[in-house]
């Protein structure tokens, strides 16, 4: 049986989307549409403007929706008038499968080159590489997580680097040897440092889809013996890394901030995303007082991604 989904959307002015739809990835823990734009999971998208949009998230059909759906309301009434141009409405709810839910995004889901040897394909696609290419296979299911969105196409751009010595620290470092992928969604990253030349990777989510499809994509990219894919709570990740990703939310990396560190080898990189740049003090503020050293922020549009080196 195909596993059903509650599609909860709200009408709101485009001037409150970016808090809407924070707030809805935090609450909802899937994915975020705004007006049939697809937004990587724990990521937000740059939209056009125009005075009203649509931002719908997903939520599992069991016995919480009621209570979400009363905290989508809650969150309306009580943040919306704050915005010009908001008039309180009740959220829409639509009941949808899995597979209604794929189609919407799939037909813009195309491959995409990111930097010099990176492509990544989705499964349904057929693409030219050459020798040089490094292609990734995804089909990011449920997990979400295409590549497209701003925050994981710098953390991809900074992961080849790291890995084909480009520009992802400001002087000559040793080839990094392991990975830690904390939130790894789709498996995007995870799968992106295998291809790339690591040699063991840890990949861990706490969402169970996310977990399977990560699993699935490695099997796909026949890296699965490189790549363990596990529920295991951060805490319990055995070992330290050199190199530790994480893209996720700004608070919630500033809330990890001691364990990340703590994962991370002596050298080592530490690569966070998922940070709004009005939010990049928060984040860099909090980890430069744990024992690793600024190496480098990368910016695009409102994104931004920040690396840092652990001391030796």
């Amino acid at each position: 049986m195909k596993k059903e989904w509650a599609q909860v959307s709200c009408e709101v002015p485009s001037s409150m989307v970016d808090s809407l739809a924070e707030y809805l990835i935090e609450l909802s823990s899937t994915g975020v549409s705004i007006d049939n734009m697809t937004l990587d999971t724990f990521s937000l998208d740059s939209v056009e403007e125009s005075p009203i949009k649509t931002v719908t998230a997903y939520f599992s059909v069991d016995d919480s929706l009621r209570e979400r759906i009363r905290e989508v309301e809650s969150y309306l009434m009580e943040t919306g008038p704050a915005y010009d141009g908001f008039h309180f409405k009740a959220p829409i709810v639509t009941r949808i499968t899995e597979e209604d839910w794929s189609s919407n995004w799939k037909e813009h889901f195309k491959p995409l080159r990111i930097g010099r040897h990176l492509v990544i394909k989705p499964t349904w696609e057929t693409f030219p590489a050459t020798d040089d290419d490094v292609v990734m296979e995804l089909d990011p299911g449920m997990a979400f997580g295409t590549g497209t969105h701003p925050t994981t196409m710098l953390c991809l751009s900074i992961l080849e680097g790291l890995f084909r010595g480009g520009e992802a620290a400001g002087r000559p470092h040793k080839m990094p040897r392991t990975v830690l992928d904390v939130g790894t969604g789709s498996g995007i990253l995870s799968i992106a440092a295998a291809l790339l030349g690591a040699e063991k990777v840890e990949a861990v989510d706490i969402d169970p889809d996310a977990v399977q499809v990560a699993k699935e994509n490695c099997s796909l990219n026949k890296v699965s013996g490189l790549v363990n894919v596990s529920g295991t709570p951060l805490p319990r990740v055995a070992g330290r890394f050199d190199v530790v990703l994480a893209n996720i939310l700004a608070e919630e990396l500033v809330r990890l901030a001691p364990e990340l560190v703590g994962k991370l080898a002596a050298g080592g990189f530490l690569i966070l995303s998922g940070i709004l740049v009005d939010k990049e003090h928060i984040v860099t503020d909090c980890f430069r007082n744990l024992g690793v050293s600024l190496e480098r922020i990368a910016r695009e549009e409102e994104w931004c991604c920040i690396v840092f080196q652990g001391n030796a």
